[in-house]
C-alpha cells in the first residue's frame, strides 16, 4: 500500500534519485524527465502537500515504478 501521506518533497527526491532530473517549470507544474525518455509532471504548490490517489497513480504509471521500486525508495514500508 502507497503512503498518501507522502509529501511532493518525498516525492521529487524519489524521482531524482531514481535519475530523474528538473527540466522546466511553470508555476505549480513541475516537469522532470529521465535519461532513457521518461517524462513526469508533478503539479504542487508547496513541498509539504501530499497528492490523492488518482495522481499518486497517475505517477506511477509514468515513471513505471513497481512495488519493489517504491520500498527501495522509501515510499512504502
Amino acid at each position: 500500500m502507497i503512503d498518501k501521506n507522502a509529501t511532493a518533497r518525498e516525492w521529487v527526491r524519489a524521482l531524482e534519485r531514481e535519475g530523474f532530473r528538473p527540466r522546466k517549470s511553470k508555476g505549480s507544474h513541475h516537469l522532470y524527465q529521465h535519461l532513457d525518455g521518461r517524462r513526469v509532471l508533478i503539479v504542487y504548490h508547496r513541498l509539504g502537500e501530499t497528492f490523492g490517489p488518482k495522481t499518486i497513480k497517475q505517477l506511477l504509471l509514468t515513471t513505471r515504478w513497481a512495488e519493489a521500486d517504491l520500498k527501495r525508495l522509501d515510499l512504502i514500508p
